[in-house]
């Protein structure tokens, strides 16, 4: 038996993660129409550090089913919050190398504060809800999964099969 969590996710299966590059300009595109004149929109980057080590790439993985179900309550408690406002998401899954986007957020209203804040709570709640892990590859060989609530910011990942420890 195959479970639709352990197989490799098609792009087609899935709203808001991926495993190929993101499309800012493809978000703000869906949200934007002429009754919606502030956009605003978030993109995260790998960046080349965390806690004080250097990072040389990180690998995101996610509950599939879970996530896309908290992605999609997200989003509608937004447009709950914000009516006029139209937010798009997309989440990055896979190994991703430094610089690369790993989650874009753009947001559309009829004026900014609305599409600020709209923006801005989508990606705090994806960010503290949507069950996506982050694993650190360290330039000096260690690798950790980054976890906010443990003292340095990440906790070390056990070495895979056929890896030394």
């Amino acid at each position: 038996m195959k479970w639709r969590c352990c197989r490799r996710l098609r792009e087609a299966d899935v709203a808001f993660l991926r495993e190929s590059p993101l499309d800012l300009a493809g978000l703000i595109a869906a949200v934007t129409t002429s009754e919606r004149g502030g956009v605003a929109s978030f993109l995260g980057l790998v960046r080349n550090h965390h806690a004080g080590r250097e990072v040389l790439r990180l690998e995101y993985s996610a509950y599939a089913p879970m996530a896309e179900r908290e992605c999609a309550a997200v989003l509608a408690e937004a447009h709950a919050r914000w009516p006029m406002a139209q937010v798009a998401l997309e989440h990055r899954i896979g190994t991703l190398k430094i610089g690369d986007a790993a989650v874009a957020v753009a947001a559309a209203a009829p004026h900014r504060d609305e599409a600020f804040a709209a923006c801005r709570y989508v990606i705090e709640e994806v960010k503290r809800r949507v069950p996506i892990w982050k694993r650190e590859h360290y330039a000096d060989g260690t690798v950790g999964w980054v976890d906010p609530t443990a003292p340095g910011g990440s906790v070390p990942a056990r070495p895979e099969a056929g890896q030394a420890s």
